[in-house]
């Protein structure tokens, strides 16, 4: 089992710190979006609430992460992580649709903003979730975390958008920007979170890993001396950063002694140039009866030669 999230420690202190932070500054932004009747500060409480479900899922998450396999769980429980990030990133669209609701409405009718304390709340905010941003960045990179890490950058940018806002309105008197910038930031929260869905339910639908073409690997197995042939490829990926391949190749009538070269040669390739590391090949030498989806070679099963890497 792998578990790229560079060891649960750092990871679970960075997310425990991230949680305390960011309901103190929920705290202060309902209360001062309520005191200067602000929209778009309470769109950022929303924003910051869905960032703490985020964080609290990603806490869990990571404990599940590091969980050993087990009998009945074999792969352990790496995709705990990329639930987590789907129920985060469905969450982002509900929260997202209420604040466009509640822009249009105030649209309508604008209500007196109190600008400088929009601007003072929002600049402790791009403090606050840039440095929360760059904890996470720097603890590991698969999709949980990742997820968390987006909704740490889109608060940061719609904070600083707020601080904007709150300055155009002081300038101006106009205080429909106030909704604007409420929409504004309700699109940002929709495009991270519909990107998150997209990739977590890849994931979970065992697609070809973010990034990987089929083709691109099955020709780099093809050009490993020794092999003759490839079919029945499949790629897919267990946890966010772990993937994993299953495959037939054909190779000459060789002992399996000296195949044991082509399978080492065909695992570095495929780590090295895909950061595969699961692999299930089974060699043959002979053609078999269905390309695809094949089990049972024409010959008999004796000349059959299987190979397992983990």
């Amino acid at each position: 089992m792998h578990v790229h999230v560079h060891g649960a420690g750092g990871p679970t202190r960075v997310l425990k710190i991230s949680l305390g932070v960011t309901l103190a500054y929920i705290v202060l932004l309902v209360a001062a979006g309520l005191r200067a009747h602000s929209l778009a500060l309470l769109s950022e409480a929303g924003h910051n609430l869905s960032d703490f479900l985020a964080l609290l899922l990603s806490l869990v998450a990571v404990y599940f992460q590091s969980r050993p396999a087990s009998s009945t769980k074999t792969y352990g429980y790496q995709r705990a992580g990329v639930l987590a990030a789907l129920v985060n990133a469905s969450s982002l669209v509900v929260v997202s649709f209420f604040i466009f609701y509640e822009a249009f409405r105030r649209l309508q009718h604008p209500e007196h903003v109190q600008a400088g304390m929009m601007m003072a709340v929002a600049a402790a905010g791009v403090v606050m979730n840039g440095a929360i941003a760059l904890l996470l960045y720097r603890s590991g990179g698969d999709v949980n975390i990742r997820s968390a890490l987006l909704h740490e950058l889109g608060d940061t940018l719609s904070t600083a958008a707020v601080i904007a806002g709150g300055w155009a309105i002081l300038v101006t008197n106009n205080y429909w920007i106030d909704s604007a910038l409420s929409v504004g930031i309700g699109a940002l929260i929709l495009w991270s979170g519909f990107g998150i869905v997209r990739e977590t339910l890849n994931i979970l639908l065992e697609g070809t890993p973010r990034g990987m073409k089929l083709e691109k690997i099955e020709s780099a197995i093809r050009c490993v001396e020794g092999v003759n042939d490839v079919h029945d490829l499949h790629v897919w990926s267990i946890g966010s950063e772990t993937h994993a391949l299953s495959c037939h190749i054909s190779i000459a009538d060789i002992p399996p002694s000296v195949s044991e070269r082509i399978l080492r040669d065909v695992k570095e390739c495929l780590l090295h140039d895909f950061r595969i590391d699961h692999t299930t090949i089974q060699f043959e030498h002979v053609e078999c009866e269905v390309a695809h989806g094949c089990v049972i070679p024409v010959a008999e099963s004796g000349e059959e030669h299987q190979h397992h890497s983990h």
